[in-house]
């Protein structure tokens, strides 16, 4: 399989700032979906953010707050709250 550009979900896509800032994307640095999410797992676990009775949730910290909101999420849900925050370049 050679390495090309991605198409469909594995496009390497623009972030919005709040976005990168979360998965640690440089300035002007594209993602895939895949990436991103792999990213935003390492995330919750690194800053303990998953619900410890329930891992399928988590909390959003002030960083994750301006793309998830204040309220505890299903982590498999999260792709719906990122669409806004991909930009086809």
């Amino acid at each position: 399989m050679s390495k090309g550009k991605g198409s469909g979900i594995t496009a390497p896509l623009g972030l919005s700032d709040e976005l990168a800032d979360i998965v640690g994307a440089k300035k002007g640095e594209k993602l895939s979906r895949p990436e991103v999410i792999k990213r935003l797992w390492a995330y919750l676990k690194e800053h303990k953010l998953q619900d410890p009775e329930n891992k399928q949730y988590f909390k959003p910290d002030k960083k994750m707050e301006p793309i998830f909101g204040k309220e505890k999420i299903k982590a498999f849900g999260m792709s719906k709250y990122l669409k806004e925050h991909f930009i086809k370049a």
